[in-house]
């Protein structure tokens, strides 16, 4: 068992990354902590995509001297599906961020049990 731990380490890091992530979305009441989560979950998730798409021995897709021969060469689905998620990511972590800026002007925290508070208070 412990091979293969050593051999799949960029895995273990990863599902390790992603749990701290998860963990952090759920128990934090911060706002810009539960963001934070998020993106260690994102990165988490990029870095098993990394580690499953390379293969030792292979190189990028690029053909020099002419061999075109697909054993020499690494697939490039998961390096371009972790760059769209990249730029997805920074899309949406802008987007959250935004909503926090105006939920902490009209709302002065970042706190959610705060702001669950002051929302059922002005539903009565």
């Amino acid at each position: 068992m412990g091979g293969n731990l050593f051999a799949n380490y960029g895995e273990a890091v990863a599902m390790i990354l992603f749990g701290i992530g998860f963990s952090n979305l759920l128990l934090q009441k911060n706002l810009i902590k539960k963001i934070i989560g998020l993106n260690i979950m994102d990165t988490a998730t990029y870095l098993f995509l990394a580690e499953k798409g390379y293969i030792a021995g292979r190189v990028a897709p690029i053909v020099v001297n002419g061999n075109t021969s697909a054993e020499m060469y690494i697939n490039p689905v998961p390096s371009g599906l972790v760059l769209t998620g990249i730029v997805v990511s920074v899309s949406v972590t802008a987007l959250m961020l935004s909503l926090t800026i105006r939920l902490y002007r009209r709302y002065h925290t970042l706190d959610m049990d705060e702001i669950s508070t002051i929302l059922k208070k002005e539903d009565q």
